[in-house]
């Protein structure tokens, strides 16, 4: 199933900023722990950012430390990931996960998640 919704990706300049949404018809996100994860030609799915379901504590990869935010709007329905300062190293196709498992957000393993979604593509090149 791929229940959930990405999108806000696109062609960006080196130092620019794009928001990531992350979106569902199907069910509450606010019960879930969300995650984010990217995959670049020739790696692995990285686990980059995650937001607790029980008390909204962030967890974010040293990759993107300082320059990422994850947020909730739950009268959306919607998870956020705010990107800012992008590199070229950050272009990869960007994944959202829906997780019951809270106290694994910190670990990014994509094996904990139960729901994601299709992606949306982000490319930093000038």
């Amino acid at each position: 199933q791929l229940p959930l919704v990405e999108s806000g990706g696109g062609l960006v300049q080196p130092g620019g900023s794009l928001r990531l949404s992350c979106a569902t018809s199907r069910f509450a996100l606010d019960t879930y722990s969300i995650g984010w994860f990217r995959l670049a030609p020739g790696k692995g799915r990285e686990g980059i950012s995650c937001i607790s379901s029980t008390d909204g504590s962030t967890y974010y990869a040293e990759a993107v430390k300082g320059r990422f935010t994850i947020s909730r709007d739950n009268a959306k329905n919607t998870v956020y990931l705010q990107m800012n300062s992008l590199k070229p190293e950050d272009t990869a196709v960007y994944y959202c996960g829906a997780m019951r498992r809270s106290w694994l957000c910190s670990d990014f393993g994509p094996l904990n998640y139960d729901y994601w979604g299709r992606g949306t593509q982000v490319t930093v090149s000038s």
